[in-house]
């Protein structure tokens, strides 16, 4: 459950971290983020997160120590870690094993400035105990074509396992700290575009280094001739792809390409195609920045009828009525299926 040794990272041969399709497909990775909070307390203290599965939670601990409690599992954190639940879920911070949890919903909270709010308990400590400083982000996490690959990262992904490959990092958790601590001017903006940044490397970190012992859908990119039909498929989803385009792209025959390519992914290379295109469809029509026509037109669709039929079949609904104010988290939900 928790990813938290560096040799997870260090196992994996180091040839793949320039790899074509890793800089195809994390051009599409979208992480921002939602709600915020810089939270003080004092022990004993309990809190509990409940993020939506389409929603990471990620926590930076700037001082003292704290419990982390998700599905029975309990690991602690320090003074400078950083964690990433890809898949939120409900899960504590506490000051040890056997107090009782709130929930931070109803811990009360004074807003600083849109999605950023201060929890402080602990004005005066009486029994000089230290108190203990983080801050949490609940992030939109979405990967474009890549979001396969959420349902397979471990439940916890955690910073410590970069720093030994990645030493960048350690600044910018460096600077969290002083600004969750010195209280400047502009801090709060500052801290979530650290915390942005920082959850985005721990996921550049996982996917370069292999991604873990996952096979199946990585092991599809981690071939060469699949690799690069897929990297092909994301950098140009709106090109008349058929099987034999594809075959053609790895180098291979249309049967014997087709049966590698279900083998591999278990979907067929046209259904790939189809599944990637309602992604962009998805996130693009909750962005609100293109109509549906243009949409159409850059998912190689040749017309508004044909493109709203595709995207019915795939999730259940019609595009206007996702841009109208329906909800895309069932969509995303669906075609992750």
């Amino acid at each position: 459950m928790f990813d938290k040794t560096s040799e997870s990272f260090a196992t994996v041969g180091s040839e793949i971290s320039s790899s074509e399709w890793i800089n195809e497909l994390m051009l599409g990775m979208r992480l921002s983020g939602l709600s915020y909070r810089h939270v003080q307390v004092a022990p004993p203290f309990g809190i509990r997160f409940d993020a939506d599965a389409n929603c990471a939670q990620f926590h930076f601990i700037a001082r003292g120590a704290v419990i982390l409690r998700l599905g029975g599992e309990e690991q602690i954190l320090e003074t400078g870690d950083a964690i990433l639940l890809p898949r939120g879920g409900e899960h504590c911070l506490l000051s040890s094993p056997g107090v009782m949890s709130r929930d931070i919903e109803q811990i009360d909270s004074l807003p600083v400035c849109d999605n950023f709010s201060c929890v402080n308990e602990c004005p005066d400590i009486a029994d000089g105990a230290p108190s203990v400083r983080l801050f949490s982000g609940c992030m939109q996490f979405d990967l474009g074509g890549m979001q396969p690959l959420v349902s397979m990262m471990p439940d916890v992904m955690h910073v410590g396992t970069l720093l030994s490959r990645y030493p960048e990092v350690l600044p910018m958790l460096e600077a969290m700290a002083r600004e969750a601590s010195l209280k400047r001017a502009g801090s709060a903006g500052i801290l979530s575009r650290l915390a942005d940044v920082v959850a985005a490397s721990i996921v550049r970190g996982w996917v370069e280094c292999g991604c873990g012992d996952i096979g199946g859908w990585v092991e599809a990119l981690r071939d060469p001739r699949l690799g690069k039909v897929i990297a092909a498929v994301h950098r140009e989803p709106g090109r008349d792809w058929t099987v034999a385009t594809m075959a053609a792209e790895a180098g291979s025959s249309r049967s014997v390409f087709a049966e590698r390519f279900r083998s591999s992914l278990g979907i067929s290379p046209l259904g790939y195609v189809t599944q990637l295109r309602m992604r962009l469809a998805t996130r693009w029509i909750a962005e609100r920045q293109l109509s549906i026509d243009q949409i159409a037109w850059r998912l190689g669709y040749g017309s508004q009828a044909a493109f709203s039929r595709a995207f019915k079949r795939s999730t259940g609904q019609t595009p206007g009525r996702l841009k109208h104010g329906q909800a895309p988290g069932s969509s995303v939900a669906r075609l992750g299926q």
